[in-house]
């Protein structure tokens, strides 16, 4: 038998694989892919998120890494991946102050330096995982003009037309959303940093 054959076993075990994904793909994916588009609103990002978790899912079986609660695994996977997509993605305005003194610190300042060590990037991912509770808790319509324009970089002029929502509305939400997001972040370093 040559080297690149496989055997009976081995054939038996990738058909068994084969249909644990299918089952996993055919019973998450409808309740995944709405989990990944409340948080991703551009379509096509949002397809990709998906495709990226099962085909990690894949991976870990190829592997032979299965994950025990493969939902559990498959949406925790999912929200990593969307947090990677917001870090690719983050806007400027991440950097204006946290409040009107000129000297407070931005959102990025209270994010540890990714190349400060493994706890500093232990307390970055802490705080990014923060944000996205954060984003959780926020009313859809701030949610979406926040994401649509800091992490999709679209315009409130193109917003207020595909929404018919006035731009002054679009605005107001997205402050709310900002103070919202600057609060919770601002607690949550401070209670990193034991004050």
């Amino acid at each position: 038998m040559a080297s690149s054959e496989l055997t009976v076993d081995e054939l038996d075990r990738i058909a068994q694989q084969d249909q644990l994904i299918a089952a996993a793909v055919e019973r998450d994916e409808s309740r995944l892919r709405s989990f990944i588009r409340s948080r991703v609103l551009d379509t096509g990002d949002a397809e990709d998120v998906l495709q990226d978790v099962f085909y990690e899912l894949i991976q870990a079986y190829r592997m032979m890494k299965p994950a025990e609660q493969v939902t559990a695994w498959l949406f925790r996977v999912a929200r990593n991946r969307i947090t990677d997509l917001f870090r690719r993605k983050k806007s400027a305005s991440l950097s204006e102050p946290t409040s009107a003194d000129e000297d407070a610190p931005t959102i990025e300042d209270l994010l540890p330096s990714p190349d400060a060590g493994p706890d500093a990037l232990y307390a970055r991912n802490l705080l990014l995982e923060a944000l996205d509770d954060a984003l959780d808790e926020l009313p859809d319509d701030q949610r979406e003009v926040f994401l649509a324009h800091e992490f999709e970089g679209r315009s409130f002029k193109e917003l207020s037309e595909e929404s018919g929502t006035s731009i002054n509305t679009l605005l107001s939400r997205k402050r709310y959303a900002v103070l919202h997001l600057r609060e919770r972040l601002q607690e949550f370093s401070n209670r990193l940093d034991g004050k």
